[in-house]
């Protein structure tokens, strides 16, 4: 028992991201609904995990709790051995910022219309505190358009792009500061065949090439099918 209760607590250590009995919950009373319900699981670091299930599941629920855009109503949420529940809104504002990278289904989530694509790309940077004017944030930028296939097109709008390309776009931006983990939320829901495939390659390419952890939710099994694992969630619950 004490061997078991050790080498649970080492895995999640060594995780990228865990939850432990993690619930959320809406509502009160008789209107109370339950959105998860007890999910437990650890990612582990340098993989690429997709979740998936129907509409209603939890599956975007489960996101954004692992993710801390939500807090739990109970449970823990562990990004690289840190509980996001210890921290407050700053420090945990800190954290989305410098260790998590995003990749939204909304192309208006994803990218700043007023803002050039390559100022994008290095936005996270910048909220950071690094001067956007730095020949070292420039060249970073542009080396992540160009490892996406955008050489050249950093200083046009966002709303040059097609659907596709902005999303390619907004994995640049995802990688830019080095996350230790992605979370892409229907990344591909609203792309065709082919633009769908170059943004999970990118992604695949973040785990494979860079070292990074990728969490998608997604209802394609196509998109899932590039994953390392694949969790299903079902009423809240993994199954």
């Amino acid at each position: 028992m004490v061997e078991s209760t050790v080498d649970t607590i080492t895995a999640v250590r060594a995780a990228a991201l865990s939850l432990e009995s993690v619930s959320r919950r809406h509502g009160r009373g008789d209107r109370e609904t339950t959105a998860l319900d007890a999910v437990s699981c650890a990612v582990p670091v340098g993989s690429f995990t997709a979740v998936v299930g129907p509409s209603g599941s939890g599956k975007s629920t489960f996101l954004q709790c692992a993710a801390g855009l939500d807090r739990p109503t109970a449970g823990t949420v562990r990004i690289g051995g840190t509980d996001l529940g210890a921290l407050s809104e700053a420090a945990l504002t800190r954290l989305r910022r410098d260790r998590i990278g995003f990749v939204f289904q909304s192309h208006a989530l994803n990218l700043v219309p007023s803002l050039s694509i390559e100022e994008n790309v290095v936005l996270p940077l910048v909220l950071a505190g690094a001067d956007p004017e730095d020949e070292q944030v420039l060249s970073r930028g542009r080396d992540l358009l160009t490892r996406v296939g955008l050489a050249g097109r950093g200083m046009q709008g966002p709303a040059t792009l097609s659907g596709g390309q902005q999303q390619r776009v907004a994995v640049a931006r995802a990688l830019v500061t080095g996350p230790e983990v992605i979370f892409a939320d229907e990344p591909t829901a609203s792309l065709d065949p082919e633009s769908a495939a170059l943004v999970l390659g990118l992604l695949r390419d973040a785990v494979r090439i860079d070292g990074r952890t990728v969490v998608m939710v997604t209802h394609d099994p196509v998109a899932a099918s590039w994953a390392d694992t694949v969790l299903t969630m079902d009423g809240g619950r993994l199954r």
